[in-house]
């Protein structure tokens, strides 16, 4: 059955087209840096935002008008996989993303969940065979059923915990099934509310012997993907264990896991934590622990995690100038972890979203590869710390120098001079670049 029905696949027609159905700037078969966009950028479609969003809100029922939605129980969810890969085809997408119950119901007892799940997957797998989209990641959702209410691997109850593991478990099965390139933990519930009732330290020792479980099972089974940890400072805890890249990597150091996790980001959890889309990309890649992202933005003027879909072309340059920089994401790629608005919830909607969001991250890595091959950036930082080149800093660098001697230059010193950190250049010059691609410029 067709749900997009006036609708054709969507084709790149170049920065002139006026078809709301069509490309502007991203091409698939476009080489930059030596692959093809699509191989580059890696998108993935949100099984959870784009099929089972009804754009409810605290304070509003849901908006979204979707032709699969006049089903049921599995009928909806056997729907549902219909429409997606029909979406998947039509957006010319490589990759798709899901929780467990994104894609199937949960049942009476997990064992009527495990089936339910069995029954989807099996029909996902079929419609793979015969297309080119791919599974990024899956994940299982341990946060939303009141069960969860203490949290998952830190809940307060064995029982909880016990559930959650087993819950993992089959999500490891099922992205070996489905040949999963990546699994992602995000730890919703994995926080506290308040510490008057909470210890932390057998919370955050439990997550850590939980982790440890997934890594010897995913080995026992012989599921090679890459595992993924989420970091988001708080919603729906008030502080949540994995606040951000840097929190998230002490813990995967004090528990010895360093060596089996890197980092999925989510713009708006970024910016969420204090911090912009960039930091935590930057902070990832330099530990080298930059694994995949999850494309989004937050609104300036909300706090909470409003999940838009990328436009601002600012951001999308600066987040591709650090992953080229990372050498790309390897397994990783970008999903699009967004929903449309409130106000558009028509089902071509869905189109228009996602094709905003490739086109502005397209944008982004063409001028982010320009930065990189002119070398203006990268030449304003050297510049800047090119006292550590020699004399002193070139000490201080190889860690041949001690307080006494770092005294005895400094009491020699007359004056010291500083060159200008030059942020308004700096911006003037992204600007430039980010207006020379919009006016077709090479």
């Amino acid at each position: 059955m067709a749900y997009f029905n006036n609708i054709d696949k969507i084709k790149y027609e170049g920065s002139e087209s006026t078809n709301p159905y069509a490309f502007k700037f991203y091409n698939p078969e476009e080489t930059i840096n030596g692959q093809t966009m699509e191989e580059y950028l890696r998108f993935g479609v949100a099984y959870w935002h784009t099929f089972t969003e009804d754009l409810s809100d605290p304070f509003g029922v849901g908006t979204a008008q979707r032709p699969w939605d006049r089903y049921e129980g599995m009928d909806l969810a056997k729907a549902r996989v219909e429409a997606a890969f029909e979406f998947f085809e039509k957006l010319n997408v490589p990759y798709f993303c899901f929780h467990d119950v994104d894609i199937a119901p949960e049942g009476n007892s997990l064992r009527e969940s495990n089936e339910n799940l069995d029954t989807i997957v099996s029909m996902i797998k079929d419609y793979m065979k015969d297309s080119k989209t791919k599974l990024l990641w899956n994940t299982v959702n341990n946060f939303t059923h009141p069960r969860f209410v203490h949290g998952a691997a830190s809940s307060s109850e064995a029982d909880v915990f016990a559930y959650a593991a087993a819950k993992v478990k089959k999500g490891l099965e099922v992205g070996k099934e489905l040949g999963s390139e990546n699994y992602v933990f995000w730890g919703g519930r994995e926080g506290y509310e308040t510490l008057l009732n909470t210890d932390m330290k057998l919370e955050l020792d439990n997550l850590g012997r939980f982790y440890h479980m997934a890594v010897n099972y995913a080995k026992e089974i012989g599921f090679d993907a890459q595992f993924l940890i989420e970091p988001k400072p708080k919603e729906p805890t008030t502080h949540q264990y994995d606040f951000d890249v840097a929190s998230g990597y002490a813990f995967l150091q004090k528990y010895d896991l360093q060596d089996h996790f890197k980092f999925n980001i989510e713009a708006n959890h970024a910016t969420l934590a204090g911090h912009t889309f960039e930091h935590e990309l930057h902070y990832a890649r330099i530990n080298n622990v930059l694994g995949s992202v999850d494309a989004n933005q937050g609104h300036p003027l909300l706090g909470w995690d409003t999940d838009e879909f990328p436009t601002d072309l600012y951001s999308t340059t600066l987040a591709m100038y650090e992953i080229i920089k990372n050498g790309g994401l390897g397994r990783g790629g970008l999903n699009f972890d967004a929903k449309v608005r409130r106000g558009s919830f028509k089902p071509e909607d869905l189109f228009h979203a996602h094709i905003a969001g490739m086109d502005s991250f397209a944008v982004g890595l063409k001028v982010a590869q320009k930065l990189l091959e002119d070398g203006g950036l990268e030449n304003i930082i050297e510049d800047r710390y090119s006292s550590y080149k020699d004399g002193i800093g070139k000490d201080i660098v190889n860690g041949t120098t001690d307080f006494h001697k770092l005294e005895q230059h400094a009491l020699g010193l007359e004056s010291i001079s500083q060159p200008s950190g030059r942020l308004e250049n700096i911006k003037a010059i992204i600007n430039q670049y980010l207006l020379k691609t919009f006016a077709g410029e090479k």
